[in-house]
């Protein structure tokens, strides 16, 4: 960036003032709050989120300097909680993502069960290591639940990814076999009631627990 396009030093500093008044309104939204969904706290936190990327950008672009601190933008935050207040039932979104790190341990896992049970839990025959990667994914996926994978990722040769887990509320469950053909197309970021995401975007004490103020998701 050239000196020419450059913020001036009066625009940083009344960027940081607008960080300073937006901060105290926040606080007076928090403090004045009706409940855990009072939307002046979320117009607040936006506000409060809106300009400090102002500040970050124009203290940057003028003194080469980053601020300490990192407010979400309010475009990845999830909407007021809109869903009823007494749910009768709950809906579970899940994503988790793996690589394939280590294939030759994926292979003797599969290979392993088939041996141990040539024609699998359904009474189908489970496809031998040599038939690939793929078919060897199908086994180990198709013998094991999620969360077992899950803890035991490194046994199958899978390296950890990012994962979300979503919980909404409902007011009844759907009827059988309703959203099997397509989990997630209902899903509504105003009816959740608390989320938990890792990443390896975050420190390994930073996992996010947001709880409706905060990538979709496997449906339990």
């Amino acid at each position: 960036m050239s000196d020419a396009a450059q913020p001036t030093a009066a625009e940083v500093r009344a960027a940081a003032d607008a960080v300073k008044t937006a901060l105290d309104r926040h606080l007076q939204a928090v403090e004045r709050r009706t409940g855990d969904d009072d939307p002046a706290v979320y117009d607040a936190f936006n506000a409060l989120a809106a300009a400090a990327e102002v500040y970050d950008e124009l203290l940057y672009d003028r003194h080469d300097e980053v601020t300490p601190f990192e407010i979400p933008a309010a475009e990845d935050s999830l909407p007021p909680y809109a869903g009823p207040e007494e749910p009768h039932a709950v809906t579970v979104l899940i994503r988790r993502d793996y690589a394939v790190a280590e294939p030759a341990r994926l292979l003797a896992q599969a290979q392993r069960l088939a041996d141990l049970d040539p024609e699998g839990q359904d009474g189908s025959a489970l496809p031998t290591a040599g038939a690939g990667v793929h078919a060897a994914l199908g086994v180990v996926f198709g013998e094991y639940e999620a969360d077992e994978i899950a803890s035991r990722h490194k046994e199958f040769g899978l390296e950890e990814g990012d994962s979300t887990l979503w919980v909404s509320a409902v007011d009844e469950l759907p009827d059988p076999g309703e959203w099997l053909g397509a989990p997630f197309d209902d899903a509504d970021p105003s009816l959740v009631v608390c989320r938990f995401d890792a990443s390896s975007v975050f420190d390994e004490d930073d996992e996010l627990d947001v709880d409706p103020e905060d990538v979709l998701p496997e449906r339990s």
